[in-house]
């Protein structure tokens, strides 16, 4: 993990939550610990592996997990329509969010915390991203970034307390 305290703005956006069509902003989710990752569904490796593993240590952190929720935020908003991102996110566990917003939403959000992505879509279509995972506090504060839930072994244990000590706060 590394510590972004001081770095990094407070969580703050406004996307529609492809599960109700409402718009919903960082507000709607005070209360919870907050894991902010970008990512597509037609991603082949990074996005399902670092979902996968988030969900391994969500079941580390027991009871302390339900205060924990994965804001995934699509980069290929064409594809990704809410239909496709609320199937994909239903494979990682019911606390995965799927989150689009207009170009200028989704562009305004990753450079607050300085994302990098880009989509082409000729000759081949071709999608490319960041791959941390940020994490805030229950009032939105950031924590630090995880890096790396896309290898083969991440430091689950680590990452488990770590939350919970956040969660705690």
């Amino acid at each position: 993990d590394v510590s972004i305290r001081g770095m990094v703005p407070p969580l703050a956006f406004t996307m529609t939550d492809t599960q109700t069509g409402k718009p919903v902003t960082a507000q709607d989710f005070r209360g919870k610990t907050v894991l902010l990752y970008f990512g597509y569904t037609n991603c082949p490796d990074v996005c399902p592996a670092t979902l996968y593993n988030m969900d391994r240590i969500f079941k580390r952190m027991g009871a302390a997990a339900k205060h924990v929720v994965v804001l995934f935020v699509t980069v290929d908003p064409d594809r990704d329509t809410p239909s496709v991102l609320n199937q994909y996110a239903a494979l990682f566990g019911p606390d995965v969010t799927g989150l689009r917003g207009t170009p200028d939403e989704l562009y305004k959000l990753a450079r607050r915390y300085r994302v990098v992505f880009s989509v082409v879509k000729k000759p081949v279509y071709t999608v490319t991203h960041s791959a941390a995972v940020y994490v805030f506090n229950a009032h939105g504060k950031p924590q630090f970034i995880i890096a790396g839930l896309d290898t083969q072994s991440p430091d689950f244990s680590g990452i488990a307390q770590d939350l919970g000590w956040v969660v705690k706060q």
